[in-house]
Formats: structure tokens, C-alpha cells, sequence
């Protein structure tokens, strides 16, 4: 049977993509040795570079750095898809995540149009159903076997017909793996568990036939744990029944936790308005949103949902952004403002401009970061799937060589048996595959419930090493918005006076600084009279008439040069000190005060660089910026290492000069200016609120731009670290320790079984309290 590599939603052949990177679901995989074999299969093919995660059964293929210099160089699906079921399972190729495509299939849970994707709800009712009756055939047979009082005569014959079902059924998922894998000369975790389930079987049931275990009066009781001399039961139906029980509810579990770890990337597209109230001449009409066309305007009312990203062209209103940034205060928005797609309009009615549709949105653009950190694996995952590749064949042999040991020094067919099948049970490292990819699921879900996205799991090991912050000034830990500070007036002239006729001259220019004096203005409600006779000066000021006075608003050297008017030292040095912008005002030849502004310090900032040091980080201040306006940022802040003019190749110079010094660096920057630093810092950290280069440059995302949340960035990656390396350290260690007891004959199979399922549980059930990880709270 051939399985085609064209998406479903595609009716056309695709024999070679552009593409950069593909991804491909995959089925029939049960263990990390199955993750395993389809990379080492995808990566034979020349010019490819895989990556399969157990977890999301995802397989990332992208060209090898040395095939993607070549112009010709191509990812063929229709070759990616034979590899994979030349190794024995089946592919299909992945339709990237939009908003619109999740919200255009809303019970789905996900975008993707692969058979695979469509199969998992059903697969997992399946695999629960199976898990059911399985439990309810078993328990009676354990029972009958571990109680004396309830073994009747010929109890046996019953254990047998309940247990039959159940190790041959119930335990058929295994069974089929083991046969396929066998086929092409493969043997994976399943193999183990289906000879240790068929051994148990099919040695009860020559017991039964061929033995004494058929008797009537044939009683037994269970041992846990046992001596080699006291040999073992006749019969191992409790064995079959209960491990293949047991496994099966590990595997339930697991299945369920990938759900679940795959929530929050699910909500996060589900956050997406399904359609528009779309103006077309002057007429809402309701359409989908994926029949949504740049430029056009759309209608959003209180309680509706933000239908894509754009600008405000009409009215006012309140925007809870929660959902997506995690931010709890709702903003304001006006005509101009720039709204995300997804955000829920609180108050007025808004008209948006649609400035990107489709997957150039911010919600699809952070979904795609978050799947992306998903599919990655962290070096110490890459070890663990190493030692998974070779432990099979390993557990094949001690298990073998178990049972000669055992039956050329004791004799007994029995406890060699016994031995054997329970060191091919408690061996199973299913762990090892679920270690990194579990925790990984579940603490990049939780950081995009918090909008921090961690990029993929190389920046977790970033984040444990690291012991440099170094921090952008403008738009980082200040606003990057000028705003009035301070309202200084000349003798003879009030400061509302000051404040009326520099807002009245000033209301012409679009200069940043203007328009900063005029919303001061109006936000202390003062009344702006008309001014005539308006002249912008290009860098240097303003002149106009107001109430019949001539003002000049400006730079003093401008004003001293061109208008012969000296403003006093006395009213300049104090704000320069103090890194602020005066602009000075005079009125009618003579010098009036001066309109102080500055760039503020974010509110979160302070209790940033504090929580930064708290993980101990030393903080670095990093700016274009003058020396004055860096050196009271720093000041207000604590910071003593202050690095002001410095340039964006500068920016870069500073990282690796620190670099060289032996520290290992973290970035946290919003503009152009900062993404070649942030692309060379050990752990480059970007504002939301930023430019897509930072972001694109950057390892960690801040999505709502808030300081203080980037200590919780690193406190989210360093504890997603840590369970993958306690998981791995349990997975592990379980394994060495477990395997000498079992082939010591110390171990009956069906505790083993039990061992076996836990560990995998207890993977699972540890990286499922990623779920819990909260900020620290605000003072």
C-alpha cells in the first residue's frame, strides 16, 4: 500500500518542494526505538537532515547545510514518505498551522489535514476501550491467582479463558509492532513486551496441556518477590493478563498527556474569530475569515473577537489581550492603534483595517513558535535516544543469557524462565523516550499560556548556563515613547501659560517630540488655540503665531543662533544630568521655560532587573543613547555597568567582548538594531512588542513586551530543564537498577510488568506539573 505525501487539502501532486522544512505526521510508532528507526531511515537519504519527536509523532525534515547551497536543491515528500514506511510505519505530510485554517475547522483541535492528525481522538478511544475490558478480564484472574479461598476446581480453565483475550486481544498493539519490526530485521521496546506477554502465555498453556497445571485441585499464590530456590508457578496467566494491563494503561496515559501537553497550542488557535463583519460600500457583510482581504475594513463590536491583525480607522475602545499575551490589564485603543487578530473587544464599537490575514498573523506566527519548540530535542534527549537504539538488542541477549545461567546452575526450567521473562519486562526504557518530549510539551503549552514562547529545547540548556543579562534601554526597560516630565517656567509666566502656547505652536508638527508636548496638553485638558503663520524648522524647531504672539519652540543653540535669544544654563543642565530632553520656548524674542521630556522607565522595570539578580544574573545596561540619559536609567535601576552611545555592530561587539571574558550571555532587546546581538548572545531575548527581526533573531519571546516576565522565562526554561534531567535520571537509573534484581530471579514478571508501566507514568505524571509553574506575583 502506497501513502501519498499530498496534503488533503491539495488535489494536486507534489514531487519536490521548496520549502525549507517539511514536517510529516507519522503512525503505527510506539516506542523511541520507533522514533528512532524513521530518523536514522529519513536521515539516509542524501541531502536531508530529520528530526522525529515520540511525543507530538512528528517528523521535521529540512536540507542538510550542504545540500541547501545547491540551486537545485529540493525536499521530496513523495521520498520522505517511502522512507518512512520502508521502515515500517506510515506518513503523511503536514498543512501548516494557521489561524484561519484552525478556526475554519473548529472541533478539530488542530490544522493539520493529515490522516494521522484526523485518526489520534479515535486512536486514543480505541486504545481506552481495549484498556477497559482488558481491566475487567484481568482482575478476576488476579484475583483467583493471588487468593487461595476463591480457587475452585478447575479455576485454572477459567484464568484461561479470561486471560486468553487479554494476551492476545489486549496485547495485539504490541504483537503487531514486534511483527512488523521484525520483518525488516528490527527489534523495538514492543518486541520486548510481546515475548515477555507471549512467553507467560504460551508457557501456561503448556502447563495446562502438557503439565499437572491442568489438575483438578491445582491451587497457587502470588510472590512479588521471590528466592531462586522457591521457583515459580506452574502457570503465568496472571502474568500475561496483568502486564499487558498495566502497559497499556502507561500507554493510555501517555497518549492522554500529549493531548493534554498539546492544549494550550490548541487554544491558542482556537483564540481565532471564525468571520467578519467585513464593510463593502458602506455594508457589513458577514463573511469567513479566511475569504479576508488586506485593506479591507471590518466592523468590531463590544464582546466580538478581533478578526485579524490591522489599525484602527474609526472609534474608540478597550482590548483584553489576555488570552494571547497574558497580559491581565485590558489597553486602550483609538484611531491608529494596531489590534491583534484574536483579542476581545471589551467596550466600543471599532472599524479595523486589515494590515495581515492568514498565516502572516501574530497568532499564527506565535502558534508556528511554539509547535516549532515542540519538535525539537535538547542534547541530553539525543543521548537517551542513542542508548534506546542499542538497548533492545542488549536486553535480548542478558535475557538469554539469563535463562542458560539459570538452567545450567540450577537446573530448573521454571525460575530460568521466570528470570528471563521478567528481565525482558522490567527492561523496557520506555521512559527514555518520553523524557525530554513530554516535558517539553508541557512547558512550552504553559509558557504560551503565559505568553513567554521558548523557542525549541536548545534554550533550555541556554538558560542553566547563563550569567549575564544585558539589556536594551529604549523600548526594553523605558517605553521607547518621549512623554512630558516636567513643565519648567521663566519668571513672569505660568506653567499652564508655557505648557498652552508650546502645545498651540507645536500642534503642526509630526516630530515625535511635537506630538508628545500636544498630547501632554490635551491629556491635562488644556484648551489649544488656533496658531497662524506655522513654520517647521527641519531638527531644529518650530515658530508660529498664538493669540497674536510670535513663539519658537526648539533646540536652545537654535533659538541663541537664529532668533538671538540665550537661554540660561540654569534651566538646560539639571534635565540633561538627569537624561531628559528640554525643549526650549520663548515668546515674543524672549526666553519663556522649557517643556521637559524623557523616555520613562517601564512600570515592571525595576522589579525586573531585581528578579534577574535574585537568578543570579548580572545586569548590563546596553544603549544608543547618550551618557547622560543612559547613566540615570541605570541610576533609577541599580544597574552599574552602563554601556551608553554605543552602535547596533557596537551592540554586537559588546556581547562577544563579554563573551570572551568568559561570560555567558543573555540579550534582551526589541528593535532592528538589536538582532544581530541578540542572534550572537547564548540566550537572545526579545520584546513582543518588537520588530519580527528581533523576534526572528531571538530564543525567547516576551509576547506582551513586559521586563518582569523575562526572570519568569527563565525560571519556566531552567525548571523545564530540570524535570527533563530528573526524568531521564528516574527513567535511567530504573533500568540499571531493575535489570540485576529481575535476572537474579528476585523479581516475579507481573511486579515487573508494574514497575515498568510506572516508570513511564511517573515520567509523564512529573512533567504534567509543569502545569502548575505560576509568575511570581507583582508587589
Amino acid at each position: 500500500m502506497t501513502t501519498t505525501a499530498t496534503p488533503s487539502t491539495s488535489g494536486q501532486p507534489t514531487p519536490a518542494s521548496t520549502a525549507p522544512e517539511l514536517q510529516l505526521d507519522l503512525v503505527g510508532m510506539t516506542c523511541a526505538s520507533c522514533a528512532n528507526r524513521i530518523e536514522r531511515g529519513l536521515n539516509k537519504l542524501p541531502g536531508v537532515e530529520a528530526t522525529v519527536n515520540y511525543a507530538t509523532e512528528r517528523a521535521t525534515v529540512r536540507l542538510a547545510p550542504d545540500a541547501a547551497a545547491a540551486a537545485d536543491a529540493r525536499l521530496d515528500p513523495d521520498a520522505l514518505v517511502a522512507a518512512v514506511e520502508k521502515a515500517g510505519y506510515r506518513a503523511s505530510l503536514v498543512v501548516p498551522r494557521s489561524a484561519s485554517a484552525a478556526s475554519a475547522a473548529p472541533g478539530s483541535g488542530s490544522a493539520e489535514a493529515g490522516a494521522a492528525g484526523e485518526a489520534r481522538p479515535d486512536a486514543l478511544a480505541a486504545l481506552k476501550q481495549r484498556l477497559l475490558i482488558s481491566t475487567a478480564l484481568t482482575v478476576p484472574v488476579l484475583l483467583m491467582s493471588m487468593i487461595p479461598a476463591l480457587q475452585f476446581t478447575y479455576w485454572q480453565w477459567l484464568a484461561l479463558t479470561l486471560a486468553a483475550p487479554v494476551a492476545v486481544w489486549g496485547a495485539w498493539p504490541f504483537h503487531r509492532a514486534a511483527a512488523v519490526n521484525a520483518r525488516h530485521l528490527n527489534a523495538t521496546m514492543d518486541t520486548l513486551i510481546s515475548v515477555g506477554v507471549s512467553a507467560a502465555f504460551l508457557w501456561s498453556l503448556y502447563a495446562l496441556f502438557f503439565g499437572e497445571a491442568g489438575m483438578p485441585g491445582m491451587t497457587m499464590t502470588l510472590q512479588l518477590l521471590g528466592t531462586p530456590e522457591a521457583g515459580a508457578h506452574e502457570i503465568y496467566l496472571e502474568v500475561a493478563a496483568a502486564v499487558t494491563v498495566f502497559i497499556l494503561l502507561g500507554r493510555y496515559l501517555e497518549a492522554r498527556a500529549k493531548r493534554d501537553s498539546s492544549a494550550a497550542l490548541n487554544a491558542l488557535l482556537d483564540l481565532a474569530a471564525r468571520d467578519a463583519a467585513v464593510l463593502r460600500d458602506g455594508v457589513e457583510v458577514r463573511v469567513p475569515i479566511d475569504q479576508l482581504q488586506l485593506n479591507d475594513r471590518f466592523v468590531v463590536r463590544p464582546g466580538e473577537k478581533i478578526a485579524t491583525d490591522g489599525v484602527v480607522v474609526e472609534g474608540t475602545s478597550t482590548v483584553d489581550a489576555s488570552l494571547l499575551t497574558g497580559e491581565s490589564v485590558p489597553v486602550d485603543v483609538e484611531v491608529d492603534s494596531r489590534v491583534v487578530g484574536g483579542t476581545i473587544n471589551v467596550s466600543g464599537r471599532i472599524v479595523v483595517e486589515a494590515s495581515r490575514i492568514g498565516a502572516d498573523t501574530e497568532l499564527a506566527r506565535l502558534a508556528r513558535l511554539v509547535e516549532e519548540a515542540q519538535t525539537g530535542k535538547a542534547q541530553v534527549q539525543r543521548l537517551a535516544d542513542r542508548v534506546s537504539g542499542v538497548f533492545v538488542p542488549i536486553v535480548f541477549v542478558l535475557a538469554l543469557g539469563t535463562l542458560l545461567g539459570w538452567v545450567l546452575l540450577n537446573g530448573s526450567i521454571e525460575i530460568a524462565f521466570t528470570a528471563a521473562v521478567a528481565t525482558l519486562i522490567i527492561a523496557c526504557p520506555c521512559a527514555l523516550g518520553l523524557a525530554t518530549p513530554t516535558a517539553l510539551l508541557v512547558g512550552t503549552g504553559r509558557g504560551s499560556q503565559l505568553g513567554i514562547l521558548i523557542k525549541g529545547p536548545q534554550v533550555l540548556e541556554s538558560t542553566r548556563r547563563i550569567d549575564t543579562v544585558v539589556l536594551d534601554k529604549t523600548g526594553t526597560v523605558t517605553t521607547g515613547h518621549m512623554e512630558v516630565s516636567a513643565v519648567v517656567p521663566a519668571s513672569g509666566i505660568s506653567a499652564t501659560d508655557l505648557l498652552t502656547f508650546a502645545a498651540a505652536a507645536e500642534e503642526g508638527s509630526e516630530h515625535p517630540l511635537a506630538r508628545a508636548v500636544v498630547d501632554h496638553a490635551r491629556a491635562t485638558g488644556t484648551a489649544l488655540p488656533r496658531a497662524s503663520e506655522f513654520a517647521s524648522h527641519a531638527g531644529l524647531g518650530v515658530t508660529a503665531v498664538v493669540d497674536g504672539r510670535a513663539v519658537a519652540v526648539g533646540r536652545a543653540s537654535w533659538l541663541a543662533s537664529e532668533w538671538a535669544i540665550e537661554v540660561p544654563d540654569a534651566a538646560l543642565a539639571p534635565h540633561e544630568a538627569q537624561g531628559s530632553t528640554p525643549i526650549a520656548v520663548a515668546i515674543d524674542g524672549a526666553f519663556a521655560g522649557v517643556v521637559v521630556l524623557a523616555d520613562e522607565l517601564k512600570p515592571t522595570s525595576r522589579l525586573a532587573v531585581a528578579r534577574l539578580r535574585e537568578l543570579g544574573l548580572e545586569p548590563v545596561l546596553l544603549t544608543g543613547d547618550n551618557a547622560g540619559a543612559a547613566a540615570a536609567v541605570g541610576s533609577a535601576l541599580g544597574i552599574t555597568d552602563v554601556r551608553a552611545g554605543v552602535t547596533p555592530a557596537g551592540k554586537l561587539e559588546v556581547i562577544r567582548s563579554l563573551q570572551a571574558s568568559g561570560r555567558v550571555v543573555a540579550m534582551v532587546g526589541d528593535g532592528v538594531n538589536d538582532a544581530a546581538a541578540l542572534a550572537a548572545a547564548d540566550l537572545g531575548i526579545a520584546m513582543g512588542g518588537g520588530t519580527d527581526a528581533a523576534i526572528a533573531a531571538s530564543d525567547l519571546t516576551i509576547v506582551s513586551g513586559d521586563l518582569a516576565l523575562v526572570a519568569d522565562g527563565i525560571r519556566l526554561a531552567r525548571r523545564t530543564l530540570r524535570t527533563i534531567i530528573g526524568n531521564l535520571f528516574w527513567a535511567f537509573g530504573y533500568n540499571v537498577a531493575a535489570i540485576p534484581v529481575a535476572m537474579l530471579g528476585l523479581l516475579n514478571p507481573l511486579l515487573a510488568g508494574l514497575a515498568m508501566a510506572f516508570s513511564s507514568v511517573f515520567v509523564v505524571t512529573n512533567s504534567l506539573r509543569l502545569r502548575s509553574f505560576r509568575p511570581l506575583p507583582r508587589p
